[in-house]
């Protein structure tokens, strides 16, 4: 395992390694090309993020739903499909990681992708409509679906076939990604929430949540569609009371934890990330990065679910994707953070278990001046009433990268431990006791952050605040993996056809078992190099066919067809009765 996250790690650093070099640090590749496409679409579309939210929130309500357009799910569906997706492990457990990584600051990058990703989001959607493949079956609804559509459509179909190549790229690695970003990662916050609460092994919450995933994508898009339109709103209904419960007993904290944000966003404080422009970078980076995580834009795996949507007109639909983003970061991730600013848990170190083969331990070697670099596992670590005896250069203990000031023997911390710790094994003390768990004040990260801040922020009321994350991590976990079952589906129609949705479906529940059992870090980090890559040919073709989707814009906003799409649903209802 040690080995796999050492090539993991070197991996991911190689793809941040390309970018623009500022201060010795590098802004990577991906941040430009996001944020780049954001900003050029932005401009592009005239702001369409701006203009058209409220349509978008209009056509999402189903008043302009005509139950006779082409289509699988409605347009509400279709939304609540691609946020169960994305309102989920991202908005939780990845908000925390932006916050413990980059700081408060991250919160305003993620505001910054969010808002810029609402214009990249519309393009996307608009096209996946424009190019989606429908089929109109003879025997009545067929379970794998009757409409493919999403980046490898419009890529083929838009830019032309000599770009089919990069179509069939961008499939093999969305469907790759989807065993990953969409279903490993929720396994694995699934399953270390569940072990850390209550002790279950994480094979046994693997094997429970993939026979729940299973039973439901079986079902095809039809199915997802009815049970994410009914959970979708549910979990975002709780988990946001909860936290403006929150924010409503806090109100004090309210100002001055907006002040920090954006104080942190371009001046960091000194800390794990570093120090200077560097700290500026990792704060951007991570921002950014659990953006991407969050909301999914120009990612090019929501357009498949809104690519299914009951609709004629394509940009109908590229406006409820607008929601989608404001909803998911601005709203729903602004929530965590606040909760977790607000209550100060970002940067605290709380009383924790630190099991000694755990994907939570990384090595630190501190260069002084707070600037901190990951190195590989030591042959040992010596410790001496409870003190990690390390020399300069030399890598120490960590726990969710920040170094481990002393080590106990037991849960009340009154005996200092002393012996030597062997990285990835145990920890042997000098009278021969061999140790699995060792106790210290560590930092948390993650979902367990996210339940402190809600344990915290709701204490005065009652010792139940985690329990609302706990809950939500469930929910949105396995709605999250439901909802990227169909991406990754999608992608195996366009590259083999309707005989490898089956198949496909069932190595995706295997995954999700898998997932469940491998390091945290491995999970994300492996997510996160899929993410690096699929996001290019998507980008490119949002480019190069902007010009396309400001065309299909115009001429939408000035035939204004929801009008009599608004008529033939009324017309619709009046028959039903």
């Amino acid at each position: 395992m040690e080995a796999l996250e050492q090539v993991v790690s070197a991996v991911k650093g190689f793809f941040n390694s390309f970018g623009i070099p500022v201060s010795g640090e590098t802004i990577p590749f991906k941040v430009i090309a996001l944020l780049g496409t954001g900003i050029f679409l932005t401009v592009r579309l005239g702001f369409v993020q701006l203009r058209h939210l409220a349509h978008g929130f209009a056509v999402t309500s189903g008043r302009y739903d005509d139950p006779n357009d082409p289509g699988d799910v409605s347009h509400f569906q279709a939304l609540t499909t691609a946020l169960s997706a994305t309102v989920g492990i991202g908005n939780i457990a990845g908000a925390a990681w932006a916050i413990h990584w980059g700081g408060p600051g991250a919160l305003f990058w993620m505001w910054m992708t969010a808002l810029l990703g609402m214009a990249t989001k519309f393009s996307e959607v608009t096209l996946a409509q424009r190019y989606r493949n429908v089929e109109k079956p003879k025997d009545g609804p067929k379970w794998e679906g009757t409409v493919s559509g999403g980046p490898m459509y419009y890529i083929e179909r838009g830019l032309g076939p000599k770009w089919r190549p990069l179509a069939i790229f961008f499939a093999i690695m969305l469907g790759t990604t989807a065993f990953l970003t969409g279903n490993a990662v929720q396994a694995n916050t699934l399953a270390d929430t569940m072990r850390s609460s209550f002790g279950i092994p994480n094979l046994v919450t693997g094997l429970v949540a993939a026979a729940i995933i299973g039973a439901v994508i079986i079902g095809g898009i039809t199915r997802i569609g009815k049970v994410t339109g009914f959970l979708a709103p549910i979990m975002a209904a709780i988990y946001v009371a909860g936290a403006m419960t929150i924010i409503l007993l806090n109100y004090d904290q309210l100002l001055p934890s907006f002040a920090l944000i954006f104080r942190e966003a371009f001046n960091p404080s000194a800390g794990v990330a570093g120090t200077g422009i560097g700290a500026i970078l990792v704060t951007m980076n991570w921002g950014v990065d659990r953006g991407l995580f969050s909301n999914e834009a120009g990612q090019g795996s929501a357009p498949i679910a809104h690519a299914a949507a009951k609709t004629e007109e394509p940009v109908s639909e590229g406006v409820v994707g607008l929601v989608e983003p404001f909803i998911d970061t601005i709203v729903i991730v602004t929530m965590t953070a606040l909760v977790i600013v607000m209550t100060g848990v970002w940067n605290e170190k709380v009383p924790s278990a630190l099991t000694m083969d755990g994907g939570d331990i990384t090595y630190i070697i501190d260069h002084g001046n707070q600037v901190y670099e990951e190195a590989p596992a030591p042959s040992q670590i010596n410790v001496a009433d409870g003190g990690q005896l390390i020399t300069a250069g030399e890598p120490a203990f960590a726990w969710h990268d920040v170094i481990v000031d002393e080590f106990f023997t037991d849960k009340d911390q009154t005996a200092p431990f002393s012996g030597v710790i062997n990285p990835g094994d145990n920890a042997v003390a000098d009278d021969g006791t061999t140790y699995s768990i060792l106790y210290a004040d560590a930092p948390e990260g993650g979902a367990p952050l996210t339940m402190l801040g809600f344990r915290r922020g709701l204490s005065k009321i009652g010792d139940f605040g985690h329990y609302i994350v706990l809950i939500s991590v469930l929910l949105f976990g396995i709605s999250t993996a439901i909802s990227w079952s169909y991406y990754g589906d999608r992608c195996a129609m366009y590259l083999f056809g309707p005989r490898a949705v089956l198949p496909y479906k069932v190595v995706y529940i295997l995954m999700h078992v898998a997932g469940a059992l491998v390091a945290a870090n491995i999970a994300w980090d492996l997510g996160d190099i899929f993410l690096s890559i699929v996001i290019l040919p998507n980008l490119l073709a949002l480019l190069l066919l902007s010009g396309e989707v400001r065309k299909l814009m115009d001429g939408y906003f000035e035939r204004k067809p929801w009008i009599e799409s608004a008529k033939a649903r009324q017309r619709w209802k009046e028959q039903q009765k």
